[in-house]
């Protein structure tokens, strides 16, 4: 029903349609299953989007969120730590530096991820 004609003779509604903008997603991002995120979000880097939460405004870096509407429900980290890993933004290392640390990467602590970016000059100013 809803292909040929019926498409041809209303692409000119849909596209005139005012857009909501890009869908921005960050790194270190987590979504679990059937979760879903509306057009002209933008999610922040390192957050947990719960099993089917519905995604309709923007989510801060490190925080999770679920439900219908999302909300959040807490941050992952302290706010120091959230500083330290967008400081140390790890997802932006050399890929040998990635494999070489990725255990700390896993299981270490927000500055011990900073600490390496630190020693390698791969910081960055917030």
């Amino acid at each position: 029903m809803f292909g040929g004609r019926w498409a041809e003779q209303t692409l000119d509604i849909v596209t005139a349609m005012p857009s909501r903008g890009d869908t921005v997603v960050g790194n270190d991002v987590w979504f679990g299953y059937r979760a879903t995120v509306m057009p002209g979000v933008r999610i922040g880097d390192g957050p947990i989007i719960a099993a089917g939460a519905m995604v309709t405004t923007d989510v801060p870096p490190y925080t999770i969120v679920g439900r219908n509407p999302a909300r959040p429900i807490r941050q992952r980290f302290a706010d120091a730590d959230i500083e330290r890993l967008l400081r140390a933004a790890w997802w932006d290392w050399p890929a040998d530096l990635v494999t070489e640390h990725a255990r700390t990467i896993m299981a270490g602590t927000p500055a011990d991820i900073e600490r390496i970016a630190t020693e390698h000059g791969l910081d960055k100013p917030l």
